[in-house]
Protein backbone atom coordinates (compact mmCIF):
# COMPACT_ATOMS: atom_id res chain seq x y z
CA UNK A 1 0.00 0.00 0.00
CA UNK A 2 1.39 3.36 -1.02
CA UNK A 3 1.16 6.32 1.34
CA UNK A 4 0.50 9.84 0.22
CA UNK A 5 2.93 12.61 1.08
CA UNK A 6 0.44 13.95 3.62
CA UNK A 7 0.12 10.54 5.37
CA UNK A 8 3.90 10.16 5.52
CA UNK A 9 4.29 13.61 7.06
CA UNK A 10 1.62 12.78 9.66
CA UNK A 11 3.43 9.57 10.70
CA UNK A 12 6.76 11.37 11.02
CA UNK A 13 5.21 14.01 13.25
CA UNK A 14 3.59 11.31 15.44
CA UNK A 15 6.89 9.45 15.82
CA UNK A 16 8.73 12.63 16.78
CA UNK A 17 6.03 13.40 19.34
CA UNK A 18 6.39 9.94 20.96
CA UNK A 19 10.17 10.33 21.20
CA UNK A 20 9.70 13.70 22.84
CA UNK A 21 7.27 12.57 25.55
CA UNK A 22 8.86 9.14 26.34
CA UNK A 23 11.48 10.52 28.80
CA UNK A 24 8.74 12.44 30.60
CA UNK A 25 6.73 9.24 31.05
CA UNK A 26 9.70 7.27 32.34
CA UNK A 27 11.06 9.96 34.67
CA UNK A 28 8.40 9.51 37.43
CA UNK A 29 9.28 5.81 37.64
CA UNK A 30 12.94 6.64 38.13
CA UNK A 31 12.17 9.09 40.91
CA UNK A 32 9.68 6.67 42.52
CA UNK A 33 12.28 3.90 42.86
CA UNK A 34 15.72 5.45 43.37
CA UNK A 35 18.76 3.16 43.54
CA UNK A 36 19.56 2.29 47.15
CA UNK A 37 22.91 3.45 48.42
CA UNK A 38 25.30 0.57 49.21
CA UNK A 39 25.60 1.58 52.84
CA UNK A 40 21.82 1.63 53.22
CA UNK A 41 21.21 -1.65 51.38
CA UNK A 42 23.91 -3.57 53.24
CA UNK A 43 22.64 -5.91 55.92
CA UNK A 44 24.36 -7.06 59.10
CA UNK A 45 25.97 -10.49 58.70
CA UNK A 46 23.72 -13.34 59.76
CA UNK A 47 24.55 -14.88 63.11
CA UNK A 48 25.50 -18.58 62.94
CA UNK A 49 22.74 -20.91 64.04
CA UNK A 50 23.24 -22.69 67.35
CA UNK A 51 24.45 -26.27 66.98
CA UNK A 52 21.52 -28.66 67.35
CA UNK A 53 21.56 -30.82 70.44
CA UNK A 54 21.69 -34.53 69.63
CA UNK A 55 18.61 -36.56 70.45
CA UNK A 56 19.12 -40.31 70.50
CA UNK A 57 16.94 -43.36 70.73
CA UNK A 58 16.78 -45.55 73.81
CA UNK A 59 19.03 -48.14 72.13
CA UNK A 60 21.55 -45.47 71.15
CA UNK A 61 21.57 -44.26 74.73
CA UNK A 62 22.53 -47.77 75.82
CA UNK A 63 25.67 -47.45 73.68
CA UNK A 64 26.17 -43.86 74.90
CA UNK A 65 26.20 -45.07 78.49
CA UNK A 66 28.41 -47.99 77.55
CA UNK A 67 30.93 -45.51 76.10
CA UNK A 68 30.85 -43.55 79.36
CA UNK A 69 31.49 -46.79 81.25
CA UNK A 70 34.41 -47.56 78.94
CA UNK A 71 35.99 -44.18 79.66
CA UNK A 72 35.40 -44.70 83.39
CA UNK A 73 37.38 -47.95 83.29
CA UNK A 74 40.45 -45.95 82.23
CA UNK A 75 39.74 -43.14 84.69
CA UNK A 76 39.59 -45.69 87.53
CA UNK A 77 42.61 -47.68 86.27
CA UNK A 78 40.53 -50.86 85.96
CA UNK A 79 42.12 -53.11 83.34
CA UNK A 80 39.54 -55.87 83.84
CA UNK A 81 36.62 -53.52 83.25
CA UNK A 82 38.44 -52.06 80.24
CA UNK A 83 38.84 -55.53 78.71
CA UNK A 84 35.14 -56.20 79.27
CA UNK A 85 34.32 -53.34 76.87
CA UNK A 86 36.56 -54.61 74.04
CA UNK A 87 35.43 -57.15 71.43
CA UNK A 88 37.55 -60.29 71.16
CA UNK A 89 38.40 -59.43 67.54
CA UNK A 90 38.67 -55.68 67.97
CA UNK A 91 41.03 -53.49 65.96
CA UNK A 92 42.33 -50.36 67.70
CA UNK A 93 44.12 -47.51 65.92
CA UNK A 94 41.78 -48.55 63.11
CA UNK A 95 42.61 -46.89 59.82
CA UNK A 96 46.28 -46.47 60.74
CA UNK A 97 49.14 -48.31 59.00
CA UNK A 98 49.72 -50.43 62.11
CA UNK A 99 46.47 -51.23 63.95
CA UNK A 100 46.34 -53.42 67.05
CA UNK A 101 44.25 -56.58 66.59
CA UNK A 102 42.54 -58.66 69.26
CA UNK A 103 41.37 -57.94 72.81
CA UNK A 104 44.51 -59.19 74.57
CA UNK A 105 46.83 -57.14 72.35
CA UNK A 106 44.64 -54.04 72.79
CA UNK A 107 44.62 -54.35 76.58
CA UNK A 108 48.39 -54.83 76.60
CA UNK A 109 48.97 -51.81 74.33
CA UNK A 110 46.76 -49.68 76.63
CA UNK A 111 48.48 -50.85 79.82
CA UNK A 112 50.32 -47.58 80.50
CA UNK A 113 47.26 -45.49 79.66
CA UNK A 114 45.06 -47.56 81.98
CA UNK A 115 47.63 -47.27 84.77
CA UNK A 116 47.69 -43.51 84.21
CA UNK A 117 51.28 -43.12 85.36
CA UNK A 118 52.47 -41.03 82.41
CA UNK A 119 49.39 -40.11 80.41
CA UNK A 120 45.92 -39.22 81.66
CA UNK A 121 43.37 -39.89 78.92
CA UNK A 122 39.71 -38.95 79.06
CA UNK A 123 36.82 -38.97 76.61
CA UNK A 124 33.06 -38.72 76.55
CA UNK A 125 30.39 -39.69 74.02
CA UNK A 126 28.80 -36.91 72.01
CA UNK A 127 26.63 -38.57 69.37
CA UNK A 128 25.80 -42.24 68.90
CA UNK A 129 24.14 -43.61 65.75
CA UNK A 130 22.91 -47.19 65.34
CA UNK A 131 22.75 -48.72 61.86
CA UNK A 132 22.80 -51.99 60.00
CA UNK A 133 20.60 -54.63 61.59
CA UNK A 134 20.58 -52.69 64.84
CA UNK A 135 23.75 -54.38 66.04
CA UNK A 136 26.32 -51.76 64.93
CA UNK A 137 26.83 -48.26 66.30
CA UNK A 138 29.15 -45.32 65.72
CA UNK A 139 30.12 -43.26 68.76
CA UNK A 140 31.89 -39.90 68.45
CA UNK A 141 32.84 -37.20 70.92
CA UNK A 142 35.60 -35.14 72.53
CA UNK A 143 38.78 -36.55 74.04
CA UNK A 144 41.58 -34.96 76.04
CA UNK A 145 45.07 -35.87 77.24
CA UNK A 146 47.24 -34.64 80.08
CA UNK A 147 50.93 -35.50 79.85
CA UNK A 148 52.05 -36.30 83.41
CA UNK A 149 55.74 -36.68 82.62
CA UNK A 150 58.17 -34.06 83.95
CA UNK A 151 58.45 -30.90 81.83
CA UNK A 152 56.30 -32.07 78.89
CA UNK A 153 56.52 -30.13 75.66
CA UNK A 154 52.72 -29.85 75.60
CA UNK A 155 50.90 -30.83 78.77
CA UNK A 156 47.30 -30.69 77.55
CA UNK A 157 45.69 -31.58 74.23
CA UNK A 158 42.10 -31.83 73.04
CA UNK A 159 40.74 -33.83 70.10
CA UNK A 160 37.98 -36.19 69.03
CA UNK A 161 37.55 -39.94 69.04
CA UNK A 162 35.40 -42.20 66.93
CA UNK A 163 34.63 -45.81 67.73
CA UNK A 164 32.46 -48.56 66.30
CA UNK A 165 30.50 -50.75 68.66
CA UNK A 166 28.96 -54.14 67.97
CA UNK A 167 26.35 -56.04 69.93
CA UNK A 168 28.16 -59.23 70.93
CA UNK A 169 26.73 -62.74 71.09
CA UNK A 170 25.86 -62.26 74.77
CA UNK A 171 23.85 -59.12 73.93
CA UNK A 172 26.46 -56.75 75.36
CA UNK A 173 27.85 -53.86 73.33
CA UNK A 174 31.64 -53.94 72.83
CA UNK A 175 34.13 -51.84 70.87
CA UNK A 176 35.03 -53.38 67.51
CA UNK A 177 36.99 -50.50 65.99
CA UNK A 178 38.58 -47.54 67.75
CA UNK A 179 40.55 -44.60 66.39
CA UNK A 180 41.00 -40.87 66.52
CA UNK A 181 38.79 -38.57 64.45
CA UNK A 182 41.69 -36.23 63.66
CA UNK A 183 44.82 -34.72 65.22
CA UNK A 184 44.75 -33.47 68.79
CA UNK A 185 45.32 -29.77 69.35
CA UNK A 186 47.29 -27.97 72.07
CA UNK A 187 45.17 -26.79 74.99
CA UNK A 188 45.44 -25.45 78.52
CA UNK A 189 44.28 -26.85 81.84
CA UNK A 190 41.47 -24.30 81.75
CA UNK A 191 40.40 -25.46 78.28
CA UNK A 192 40.14 -29.05 79.49
CA UNK A 193 38.28 -28.02 82.65
CA UNK A 194 35.74 -26.05 80.62
CA UNK A 195 35.27 -28.95 78.21
CA UNK A 196 34.70 -31.45 81.00
CA UNK A 197 32.28 -29.08 82.76
CA UNK A 198 30.25 -28.72 79.54
CA UNK A 199 29.74 -32.46 79.03
CA UNK A 200 26.20 -33.84 79.48
CA UNK A 201 25.69 -35.98 82.55
CA UNK A 202 22.95 -38.06 80.94
CA UNK A 203 22.22 -39.27 77.42
CA UNK A 204 19.99 -36.77 75.55
CA UNK A 205 17.27 -39.28 74.69
CA UNK A 206 14.45 -38.26 72.37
Amino acid sequence: MKLSMRQRNTMVVAAELLLAIAPLAIAPLAFAAPRAKPEVAAKAPAQPAAAPKPAMSADECVVWNRERSFAASVEHHDAKAFAGHVHAKAAFDAGSPDPTHGRDAVVDSWKDIIEGSQIKLGWSPGIVTIGGEGNLAISRGPSWIEDLRPNPKQQFRIGEFISTWIKDTDGQWRVLFDGGAGPMHPATADDVAKLVASLPKECPQR
